[in-house]
């Protein structure tokens, strides 16, 4: 589900952030063919992994976030649609409670919950080519986002507007949205969904596989819309994406999708704590957020632009800004000069510099995996800069005492552009005029009490949004949460005393039609989670 791995949750510093921005090289294997389904080799047979073998540790295993670790009666390792439909059907037939992995990368316990009976992995599900029956490119779940630019990018010079890290998983980064490095010059990348295959199961317990499009005529749209924006986990497990543009014409399948960018000039600058006080912090903060006011239109010369503010706290030694923009040449390196003028002016510090053009494939498709790690994330949008307020809390809170002791950081991450020129019940993405997204984090090492981390987080953000009862309900500057980011924090009234349930904080009003939509495709509630849509009453 995730957009960012738990490198920069743990770390908080420039070297993620590059990571993180796409600027390590890329290891990733050839493209795949540009062919259809009925000439693709044979799958090989579904695996079934239990305890006591061998393998089910390391299936076990593989979330990104080493808080959770599920025991499930087995492991379904999948390799096709039909393989799909028949590890749901056993597993509504013996009754056991049902989660799927693509790439391991949800920041809560969805997946691994103890609950959990029956892990499905779509994992060796990779495949990414075109379909020219559907005049899209037909994507497998378990392809990691690298694996997909890579694949697009040398078999027809074209991308799908998603996310920054080459690991993550496509299978529940698309659910969520799948905004990116791009997102701002083309969008989402479910504003790019041309259909989607999924696994149901209905009111009589059989499963089977559903494709629905973007048509309005499909009788399954509804399925569609659900799927653009709603995350992983609600109505069915997606076996197969199908991506192309919105009024993209003919059969030339390089011209369908976004052209990828030839290179891209990467960047980062860094700020000494040594030379930051309570003043020159705040006027970062509030020259960075009124910079995304002034410069997050579609048709800005920064439209480019992708970056991320790192508010690391005191312990990392730095406040870094990192990112890249699309193009290179002298007028790229203006554009960046510029921008990180104005993120500084008047904090009387001056940053260390970097930068350097790269490839686009380099900065896209870079991977860098890594164990995995404890952390926990919190999330929000925001419509404009942080008030004076917030921006003092946020000082008081990577700036203070317990912030020297801990790791943790806030990240502001560029949005808007293109995103905010498609109409909310376009998709089931509800936010579509915010111009920066807040990521809040800590983590820790295993051998560290979660309880300090844990501690400072939620405090953190319950004191940013309290004025609105400890969470970002939608209003002036905030616009509610991130499905991707998921925090079960928002459903507890402990941590969320605004009144505003945590579905309105991610769906606002899309969030009684999703409901019907669960209640026509998957009416028993056969896939669920602590933050899943729940059946309308």
């Amino acid at each position: 589900m995730a957009e960012m791995t738990r490198r920069g949750v743990l770390a908080g510093t420039a070297a993620f952030g590059a990571a993180a921005a796409g600027l390590s090289v890329p290891t990733l294997a050839a493209p795949a063919a540009a062919v259809s389904r009925s000439s693709t080799p044979p799958r090989p047979d579904a695996v079934t992994v239990e305890p006591g073998d061998l393998r089910y540790q390391s299936l076990t295993h593989r979330g990104c976030n080493a808080r959770f670790v599920g025991a499930p009666d087995y492991v379904r390792v999948v390799s096709s649609t039909e393989q799909v439909v028949d590890a749901v059907q056993q597993a509504v037939r013996q009754g056991k409670r049902i989660a799927v992995r693509s790439g391991g990368h949800c920041f809560e316990g969805f997946v691994d919950d103890r609950s959990v009976r029956a892990l499905i992995d779509v994992s060796p599900m990779t495949a990414v080519s075109y379909d020219p029956q559907r005049r899209a490119f037909a994507v497998e779940p378990g392809a990691s986002l690298g694996e997909m630019y890579r694949r697009l990018f040398l078999g027809w010079g074209v991308t799908v507007p998603a996310g920054a890290t080459a690991e993550v998983g496509v299978g529940g980064h698309i659910l969520g949205g799948g905004y990116g490095a791009l997102s701002r010059r083309h969008g989402l990348g479910v504003d790019h969904l041309e259909a989607v295959e999924v696994v149901v199961v209905d009111r009589d317990g059989e499963a089977r596989s559903v494709v629905a499009s973007r048509d309005p005529a499909d009788p399954h749209h509804d399925l569609w819309w659900a799927h653009t924006g709603c995350g992983g986990g609600n109505f069915g497990i997606v076996t197969r994406y199908w991506f192309r543009s919105p009024g993209a014409k003919g059969s030339d399948p390089s011209h369908l999708l976004p052209r990828a960018p030839e290179s891209a000039l990467t960047f980062s600058a860094s700020w000494s704590w040594k030379d930051l006080d309570r003043s020159s912090f705040t006027r970062l903060v509030r020259n960075h957020g009124s910079w995304h006011e002034r410069n997050s239109a579609p048709d800005s010369p920064y439209a480019g632009l992708f970056s991320v503010l790192m508010l690391n706290n005191r312990k990392s030694g730095t406040v870094d800004l990192v990112g890249h923009l699309d193009s290179t040449g002298p007028g790229a390196r203006r554009l960046i000069d510029d921008y990180v003028a104005a993120v500084g002016r008047g904090a009387g510090a001056r940053p260390t510099r970097s930068h350097v053009e790269r490839p686009w494939l380099q900065v896209a498709a870079s991977v860098e995996e890594s164990r995995p790690g404890f952390f926990k994330a919190k999330a929000a949008y925001l419509r404009k800069r942080f008030t004076d307020r917030q921006t003092d809390t946020i000082h008081d809170h990577v700036a203070g005492k317990e912030a020297a002791e801990l790791t943790g950081s806030l990240w502001l991450v560029s949005y808007g552009g293109k995103v905010n020129t498609v109409a909310p019940g376009a998709t089931a993405v509800a936010q579509r005029d915010s111009i920066l997204k807040a990521v809040y984090l800590t983590g820790w090492e295993p051998q560290e009490d979660a309880g300090p981390h844990l501690s400072w987080v939620r405090d953190f953000y319950r004191a940013v949004y309290a004025d609105s009862g400890g969470v970002p309900v939608p209003g002036t500057v905030s616009d509610g949460s991130f499905i991707n980011y998921p925090d079960t924090d928002l459903a507890d009234s402990a941590w969320n005393t605004s009144g505003t349930p945590w579905q309105s904080l991610y769906y606002k009003q899309h969030y009684p039609r999703l409901q019907r939509v669960k209640a026509r495709w998957d009416p028993r509630n056969e896939f669920r989670h602590a933050l899943s849509i729940r059946l309308p009453q």
